[in-house]
């Protein structure tokens, strides 16, 4: 038996990584088609059975669960209200973070569980990853994420008033806030490069691409990381679940990075 380890769909872990490290994934909601199309957190009655379900599969060792920023989705809140139905056995990790930051932490823990780690060292690792890790997101337009309620307003207006045409954003403290502006995306890449590569600091950093019907685009990003980045390095590109890319729009690229040590990631 060992520790389990739970993720909400928006992680974008992909099907092999769920697989081979026994990870198990709550899908959220995705509501409705075209322009109506939206999405529905987890319910505390649908996690806590998920919860259950893992402690069972586990023998009670416990379970580390990673969800969407409370500042983005309704699910962090309903995994904490599931978690006290099962008291000191369900850890609820804040992750202030999407897409696979949550992966990565995920992936991490999950490792220490195989290893036979228990669930303080599980929990430890997991807000390790979290704290070193840094995620940007790059669109093409404004639209989908100011209608979906996720982009602060404030956020926008700046963004137009710089003219900033392919905006580059940041998730921090849970939310989304302007990084940089862009002209072309060729430019943007190169930014996104080039603040990768100054934080990494000569260490092996771990990068995720993420991209919504980009997979081109995704790839140059990747090339223009692995020809800059420390040796070691490791970079992943996988499809934005629809979850997220609902709230995005076409063309948008998500770039979540594991960096070696706390400081590179402030």
């Amino acid at each position: 038996m060992a520790v389990r380890v739970v993720v909400d769909s928006s992680a974008g872990l992909p099907p092999e990584v769920v697989r081979e490290l026994d990870i198990t994934v709550a899908d959220m909601h995705v509501m409705g088609s075209g322009e109506d199309k939206g999405t529905s957190g987890l319910s505390s009655l649908e996690l806590a059975a998920c919860y259950a379900r893992q402690l069972e599969r586990g023998g009670d060792d416990g379970v580390i669960a990673l969800h969407l920023s409370k500042a983005l989705s309704s699910t962090w809140s309903a995994a904490v209200a599931a978690s006290a139905v099962f008291p000191d056995t369900v850890k609820v990790v804040e992750t202030d973070a999407a897409g696979m930051t949550i992966g990565a932490a995920a992936m991490a823990a999950a490792t220490v569980a195989q290893e036979g780690g228990d669930l303080a060292a599980c929990e430890a690792m997991a807000k390790s990853t979290l704290a070193r890790s840094e995620t940007w997101v790059y669109l093409h337009q404004l639209d989908d994420l100011r209608k979906s309620g996720r982009l602060p307003t404030g956020t926008a207006v700046l963004s137009a008033a710089l003219l900033a045409n392919k905006p580059i954003l940041r998730i921090h403290d849970g939310k989304l806030e302007l990084a940089g502006k862009t002209r072309t995306q060729s430019k943007a890449f190169a930014k996104l490069t080039e603040l990768v590569v100054e934080r990494a600091e000569g260490q092996p950093v771990f990068a995720a691409i993420q991209h919504a019907d980009a997979e081109e685009a995704a790839e140059q990003l990747a090339a223009s990381l692995e020809s800059q980045l420390p040796e070691g390095s490791r970079v992943m590109r996988e499809p934005l679940v629809d979850v997220l890319a609902v709230h995005t729009g076409p063309g948008a690229i998500g770039l979540s990075v594991v960096f070696s040590s706390r400081e590179s990631a402030q």
